[in-house]
This record gives C-alpha cells, structure tokens and sequence, in this order.
C-alpha cells in the first residue's frame, strides 16, 4: 500500500461520533476519527514500514500520525527525523505517545530526552518526559544509569506544580512508571510521590483524571509486577 491509498482507507474509516471525542481530548484538524482497533488492522497488513511511516506522519492528519508511529521502525530512525517528529506533533497525544514511544526504541532514546526534557517549548519537554517513562517501562534495569535517574526525579517536587501543563501531566507519569518499572527506585518513587501530592493538570472538557502517583504505584504492587518490563513502548 502506498500512503495515498492509506489515507483514502482511513478518510473512509473515519467516523464523526470519534472524532468529536478527539477534538475535545486537544486533538487538531485535520483528523478523521478512525478508532485505534481500526489503526491496529492496517499495521498488521503494513508490518513495519519505515519510508511509509515519514510519508503519513508528514500528512499533518491525526490518525496518520498516529498509524505512523505504531508501523515506524525504530532502529531506522534517524536522530534529523525523529526531532522533525518532536517539532512537528500536532497535540499531545502525537507529542507523548507516538514520539515518545518510537524515541524511547530508537537508539537515540536517552539522548533526545535529556535534550527536549530541557525545552521551553511544553510540546517538546513533555515529549522528553514521556520519552524517559516508555524508556524504563522498556529497558533491562542493568542498562539504566540508576544515579541518573534518580537525578531526575529529585528535579520533580521543586518544579512540578509550576510546570506547563502537559509537562506537569509527563512529570507525573514518569514518577509512576519508574515506580511501576524500576524496582530499585520503587520505594523512592512513592516516597516522591507523596511529597508531590495530587498533581492537578488541565484536562478540558473531558472525563479524563490524572493519575496520583501513589495510587498507581500500589496497584502495581498489588498484582506483583513491579519491576516487569513491557516487551514494546507501543500500544
């Protein structure tokens, strides 16, 4: 398939009642409102896909930003494209999701993080935040620099609250899934998370709740899988 005849797919996938929803979660025109079952079908058609991936997410269209980060090939990426992808994010969803996930697989990963997390651009620094949260739900503890982690989530009580709004939202989720991934820091992570308290974040005309950390540390706990890592950063 070519990217034209997947953007015709998708235009006639879309449906209105889903892209209402987007459009009140911060989603921007263009988009159709094609359901992420319906994305999942075509990437089992497309398998992955690299030049077709840098085709549909430079379509500027929602839903093929979204279907290029789950057919991209991470180790293809180059470190020009994937900080065109970060400049380039059309919402939220694009900046902390499909960025975020095909960076953290990249071999440019930690290195792009540590950049953008310093951004005065909200779009790009939380990037870099949900970049870091995919990066230690993905990566073997041996292989993270523990000091440097634990570096980083000193920086989040100080400057969390009177962060921009999605940063404040990548702050958190990063406290979670360090809690939630690296067992080493897990204990340090709740104790964090207490000091923080509930963060509260802008979430628009939706039902959407931001997650208290501790919370969601404790239910990892409770199922037992603290420490288990996800076999990809992309869902």
């Amino acid at each position: 398939m070519t990217s034209t005849e997947i953007l015709d797919q998708l235009k006639a996938l879309g449906l209105d009642s889903i892209k209402k929803v987007l459009l009140k979660h911060g989603i921007k025109e263009p988009l159709y409102g094609v359901k992420i079952e319906e994305l999942k079908k075509i990437q089992k058609k497309i398998k992955n896909g690299h030049q077709l991936s840098l085709e549909l997410y430079d379509s500027g269209i929602y839903d093929a930003m979204y279907l290029a980060g789950l057919i991209a090939e991470p180790e293809r990426m180059s470190k020009d494209e994937l900080q065109h992808w970060c400049r380039t994010a059309t919402s939220a969803s694009i900046c902390e999701y499909t960025v975020a996930w095909v960076a953290s697989e990249s071999r440019y990963g930690m290195e792009l993080a540590m950049e953008w997390i310093k951004s005065d651009i909200e779009n790009i620094a939380s990037s870099g935040w949900a970049t870091l949260s995919s990066i230690v739900a993905i990566t073997d503890d041996k292989k993270i620099d523990m000091n440097l982690l634990k570096e980083l989530m000193d920086t989040i009580p100080d400057t969390i609250h009177s962060s921009k709004n999605r940063i404040k939202a990548a702050k958190n989720l990063f406290l979670i899934s360090v809690g939630t991934y690296v067992k080493e820091l897990n204990s340090y992570a709740k104790e964090l998370g207490l000091k923080i308290g509930k963060v509260n974040v802008d979430v628009g005309d939706t039902a959407c709740k931001v997650p208290y950390a501790i919370d969601y540390i404790e239910k990892a706990e409770g199922k037992n899988i603290v420490g288990k890592k996800r076999k990809s950063a992309r869902c």
